[in-house]
């Protein structure tokens, strides 16, 4: 099972995540996040580091220009995209880098295979998480998984929103042919943006 951390705002954290071979780590170039990298990471360290781990991109409703500027700057391998992205947005980018799309789970009556279809040939990855009315991008919070096992989905898929180390026996208990990896951000923080290592490890352990 892929993990991948979302809300990295440390060169020293990302390092770390890499030590401890995550697949994944995110960085939020959406401004009203708690966790916007901002000026925090250094473009250059970033870019020229040599990690095993992909440098994933994480926006909401971008400027197409935007984007390609910070896969440049940061040297991004992926590209998350947490807003009404257009497919059309997503097969550009594709051509750049691995592309996820975020979907978001209002509640057990979503249809995913039509919710996701428009989107099945222009990008590399899903994401699903929960929606709320108030919140834009991710929300802590659950939905229930079991709603996807009901879809064909045929795209490798990422789960998300609310997990911590506790969802790990869950997580190995979910079966779905496309379940790919598991996205976590808030409940392994000792703040917005710093996550706790020890935390991360004893999840990573507990999945195998």
């Amino acid at each position: 099972m892929n993990i991948k951390v979302c809300g990295i705002t440390e060169m020293k954290q990302l390092q770390q995540l890499d030590g401890l071979a995550i697949d994944f780590a995110g960085m939020i170039f959406y401004k009203d996040s708690p966790r916007f990298i901002g000026d925090k990471l250094s473009k250059n360290d970033v870019k020229k580091a040599d990690f095993d781990l992909k440098k994933t991109g994480v926006f909401v409703n971008p400027e197409m220009i935007d984007v390609l500027d910070a896969i440049d700057e940061y040297g991004l391998e992926v590209v998350q995209l947490h807003g009404n992205e257009s497919p059309e947005m997503c097969e550009d980018l594709s051509s750049e880098v691995e592309v996820i799309k975020v979907f978001s789970i209002k509640d057990n009556k979503e249809d995913i295979d039509e919710m996701v279809a428009k989107y099945d040939a222009v990008c590399d990855y899903y994401l699903f998480d929960k929606a709320t009315d108030y919140t834009i991008g991710g929300t802590g919070q659950q939905f229930d998984w079991e709603i996807l096992r009901k879809a064909k989905i045929e795209k490798p898929f990422f789960l998300s929103g609310g997990i911590a180390v506790e969802d790990a026996a869950k997580l190995k208990a979910f079966k779905h042919p496309d379940f790919f990896g598991v996205d976590i951000n808030s409940r392994f923080e000792t703040e917005p943006g710093v996550k706790d290592m020890a935390k991360l490890l004893q999840f990573k352990l507990a999945l195998k």
